[in-house]
C-alpha cells in the first residue's frame, strides 16, 4: 500500500474543521478517523486506547498534533493494540482499513438552511401572539406602529364614541 494514498486520507482528516491545515492532525480528528474507519472496538482498541496512542506518538506534552511521520508510528502502535503484537502484517491491516471507505463524514450534524433568513423571519404565519402584529399581510414590517401601542392624545377617553362632535353641538 502506497504512502501517497495514506497521506491523502491523513490530509483529509487533518483539514476537517481546520481548512488548509494538512501538515498535522489533532487528537479529535485522529479519533474521528479511527471511529469512521471501523477500527475502534469495545475490547482491545477502544476510544481511551486511541487517545493513549495519540499521546505516545506525539512525542511530549508540548506537541498538540501529529505529523504524518508520527501518524505512521501511531498506526504501528494501533496494530499492536488491536491485534496483540507489533508486526508489519498488523500495521498493514490497520492501513488497509484506513484506506477503505470515504473521507470525513458530517453525519448527525445540523445543515445550513436553504431558505433566506428574511423570508423565514417575515413569514407571519409562523409568528404568534403580539409578534404577529409587527407585519402586515404582505410580510412588510409596520415599523413603530407594529411594536408599540400608540395612544391618541386627543383628550377623550378610549371608548368615547362621539369623539370630535363637541364643536358641532355647541
Amino acid at each position: 500500500m502506497g504512502d501517497a494514498e495514506l497521506k491523502k486520507v491523513f490530509e483529509e482528516y487533518a483539514a476537517f474543521g481546520r481548512p488548509g491545515q494538512t501538515k498535522d492532525i489533532t487528537s479529535k480528528n485522529f479519533t474521528k478517523l479511527f471511529k469512521e474507519k471501523g477500527l475502534i472496538d469495545s475490547k482491545k482498541l477502544n476510544g481511551t486506547e486511541v487517545d493513549m496512542i495519540f499521546t505516545r506518538a506525539k512525542g511530549g506534552p508540548a506537541n498538540k498534533v501529529l505529523t504524518f511521520a508520527q501518524f505512521q508510528k501511531a498506526l504501528v502502535m494501533a496494530g499492536k493494540s488491536k491485534y496483540g503484537e507489533e508486526s508489519e502484517a498488523n500495521t498493514e491491516k490497520i492501513k488497509s482499513k484506513i484506506l477503505s471507505g470515504a473521507g470525513p463524514s458530517t453525519a448527525n450534524t445540523t445543515g445550513t438552511s436553504k431558505v433566506g433568513g428574511v423570508d423565514r423571519m417575515t413569514d407571519t404565519s409562523k409568528y404568534t401572539g403580539s409578534h404577529k402584529e409587527r407585519f402586515d399581510e404582505s410580510g412588510k414590517g409596520k415599523g413603530l406602529e407594529g411594536r408599540k401601542d400608540l395612544t391618541k392624545n386627543t383628550g377623550y377617553v378610549g371608548n368615547y364614541k362621539e369623539e370630535g362632535t363637541y364643536d358641532k353641538k355647541h
